[in-house]
């Protein structure tokens, strides 16, 4: 937890991306491959449920630290992070005991199925043998509160800085679904994972704002020109009569919108579909409020499936049967969307 927490101050000081590169690097570089995979895992919004209610993690500092519970109260109104309040309350470590990152997040893990009694006892005996910066990480990540102001983009550089492997390829390789459990770091970041799991995206190519002047493009004839729908940026992936569909925040959402399933699962060719979910009912695009409705649902009810019907503006193919066709031309690409549609 040492080396780990050493990286995260070291990230929190700084606004410098080159900075924070380095510090990657130079913790990719050192650490054990299971803490590095955990540290994706981690980096990339893959942390594991929060084994622990956050009641009983106050209840337990009352108790460990003696403090009235409005003194714990006062200081936790203060400091406003519940993490950092309990790192700050809690004494010093008379002795501390180094276990890397990835023996905590598997403890973590099992930690969910204890009794609560099992689990005060284990947190007790973390918070008796880690500092002040470390306990801090160990709450957040406990509490199920860990973020970290990292890109996956900066990441990603990291990576490819230490890797040599091409960034693009880098984050093909981490987004999506993998198992920790039983890939390696190396299999992680070269890519070889890839072919044995249908489901993966493309990394998403995102639009910025125009720095030039418009009457320095040229003709409007030589641009494809797209609405900026009001929905969600989204992939649609169908190999081997599999088929996923991703949000832009590389979320699988298939469940979300079984519509869609249905209509893809009825096309024979195999693609890779980049665009846009949309709310369409009556010929008219929803509101991205009636969107948001299809959301964060374990299930879709029918009158939800009537009252918000889902469409995807396809406006650009990015495979078609295993063939990757991102670096064919934008026009190729094109007409090779509308033959399949």
């Amino acid at each position: 937890m040492k080396q780990f927490s050493e990286l995260i101050n070291s990230l929190e000081i700084t606004n410098k991306t080159n900075a924070k590169i380095d510090a990657l690097v130079q913790f990719f570089d050192t650490a054990l491959d299971k803490d590095k995979l955990w540290l994706i895992a981690l980096f990339t919004g893959k942390r594991p449920k929060r084994p622990v209610k956050t009641s009983l993690l106050k209840q337990w500092c009352i108790e460990e630290t003696g403090l009235p519970e409005w003194l714990f109260l006062e200081s936790y109104s203060t400091v406003g992070d519940l993490g950092e309040t309990l790192s700050l309350l809690l004494p010093e470590p008379s002795n501390t005991i180094d276990k890397p990152l990835h023996i905590y997040m598997e403890e973590l893990k099992q930690l969910s199925t204890k009794s609560d009694d099992e689990k005060k006892a284990y947190v007790l005996n973390a918070w008796r043998h880690l500092d002040t910066q470390q306990r801090f990480i160990f709450n957040k990540l406990i509490g199920g509160s860990f973020r970290i102001g990292v890109s996956k983009k900066t990441l990603v550089n990291a990576l490819s800085k230490l890797t040599n492997i091409d960034s693009n390829q880098l984050m093909h390789s981490i987004i999506g679904q993998w198992d920790i459990k039983t890939i390696s770091f190396e299999d992680l970041v070269s890519g070889s994972h890839i072919n044995y799991d249908n489901s993966k995206p493309y990394p998403f190519c995102l639009a910025y704002s125009l720095e030039k002047n418009l009457n320095e493009l040229g003709s409007v004839s030589d641009w494809q020109v797209e609405y900026k729908w009001d929905g969600i940026r989204g992939q649609i992936v169908k190999r081997n009569n599999e088929i996923y569909i991703w949000s832009r925040g590389e979320e699988l959402v298939t469940k979300q919108f079984p519509e869609l399933f249905e209509v893809v699962s009825t096309i024979k060719e195999d693609f890779v579909l980049d665009g846009e979910i949309l709310a369409i009912k009556d010929q008219s695009v929803l509101l991205f409020n009636d969107l948001q409705k299809r959301l964060n649902r374990k299930t879709i009810s029918k009158k939800l499936l009537q009252d918000v019907p889902i469409g995807f503006f396809a406006y650009d193919i990015l495979e078609i049967n295993d063939e990757d066709l991102r670096a064919k031309s934008l026009q190729f690409r094109r007409n090779t969307l509308e033959q399949l549609f």
